[in-house]
């Protein structure tokens, strides 16, 4: 899951910039189309999160928090501050909204995801990540009675439903578009996902079953659903503007699920047979969160290099050249500056060893 969404979402930061060049109505209309395919990644990223984070860590409680923070500190929060750090002084240009003009606004745009087009996200996954204790509470209240898991699961549609009507009323084209744009990265807006992967673990066999019966019926679903997003978008004209393709849409919620649920069909069919790609998942899923941080920072040197003259004449070719550079850079720094850090730490230990010896 991990994997698929960092893969979808590096395309849609180049398909967002390349459309920013106003290229021909019909490659426009193709980036749109390529843009809703792969307009699934927070959703699925959140999902994965909280199911693997339920599977590792769902016997915890408030007293193994500390713990647990701990963990993710490094995990998670200290590549994001560097990653941020870099968007901010050396990318300026990237900000969203606006450009920091103190200390302020410095601190703000660096906890409120502005510093790039993509960490927005972060500001929304890290909220999962510190509230995960109420998760953990409800892993063990679901685990007690499949009745109480099935109310939840009614309860969450029904209030994530309320949810989206909220924001297609009040913030999406509505009169608070421009004053509540943070509500995009409130983690309200993708709960349904991480209240779904944390059930999705505690009945897993259940789940496992589901998903095995009805992979044929989810796709059929999917192609449908991607039909009716696509006439969504089309429905606005040219020029195309992505912010009319946002995650809190029904039709975006139904398709980010149904592709969840496929995802998790591939992923059922390899484990069942062993297949020799696990491995290789395994590995990009643990780099996967850096290689993300990451790309957006390699897009920019590349499009600066030629990635921009070459959209110029050749939008569709820059869109898979620029892509396929930056996926392969992102994972290579990922697993480089990881290498480079653990033998930073490992001297650097050695070195306290070695003091307190002498």
């Amino acid at each position: 899951m991990k994997v698929f969404a960092c893969t979808a979402v590096m395309m849609q930061t180049v398909l967002g910039v390349v459309l920013g060049t106003n290229p021909p109505d019909n490659i426009q209309s193709i980036i749109g189309i390529i843009y809703n395919l792969v307009k699934f990644t927070a959703p699925a990223f959140i999902f994965g999160i909280l199911y693997t984070t339920t599977r590792t860590t769902g016997d915890n409680t408030w007293n193994n928090y500390g713990g647990y923070m701990k963990k993710q500190w490094s995990a998670l929060f200290v590549p994001t501050i560097w990653w941020t750090l870099a968007y901010l002084l050396i990318f300026p240009d990237v900000q969203q909204v606006n450009q920091y003009n103190s200390i302020g606004s410095f601190l703000w745009h660096f906890i409120n995801g502005n510093a790039a087009p993509h960490l927005w996200y972060n500001t929304m996954m890290l909220q999962f990540i510190i509230l995960m204790p109420f998760f953990w509470a409800l892993g063990h209240w679901v685990k007690k009675s499949v009745t109480r898991a099935i109310w939840t699961i009614a309860l969450t549609i029904i209030g994530y439903a309320a949810w989206l009507m909220f924001y297609d009323t009040n913030v999406f084209h509505g009169a608070q578009a421009t004053n509540w744009y943070l509500l995009d990265r409130l983690f309200v807006s993708f709960v349904i996902y991480g209240i779904f992967g944390v059930i999705a673990w505690v009945y897993r066999e259940q789940f496992e079953i589901f998903i095995k019966k009805t992979w044929i019926v989810l796709l059929v679903a999917l192609i449908a659903v991607y039909y009716w997003t696509n006439t969504e978008l089309s429905a606005y004209g040219f020029p195309v503007q992505l912010t009319n393709a946002p995650y809190y849409k029904p039709s975006m919620t139904i398709y980010a699920l149904l592709v969840i649920g496929l995802v998790a069909a591939l992923a059922m069919y390899h484990l069942r047979n062993n297949s020799k790609a696990l491995p290789v998942f395994h590995f990009l899923a643990v780099y996967a969160y850096r290689a993300y941080l990451s790309n957006v920072f390699w897009f920019q040197i590349i499009w600066r290099i030629g990635g921009k003259n070459l959209a110029a004449n050749h939008p569709l070719v820059a869109i898979i050249v620029c892509y396929l550079i930056t996926w392969c850079l992102g994972f290579t720094s990922a697993y480089t500056f990881h290498i480079i850090w653990q033998r930073v730490k490992s001297g650097f230990l050695d070195r306290q060893v070695s003091g307190q010896v002498k």
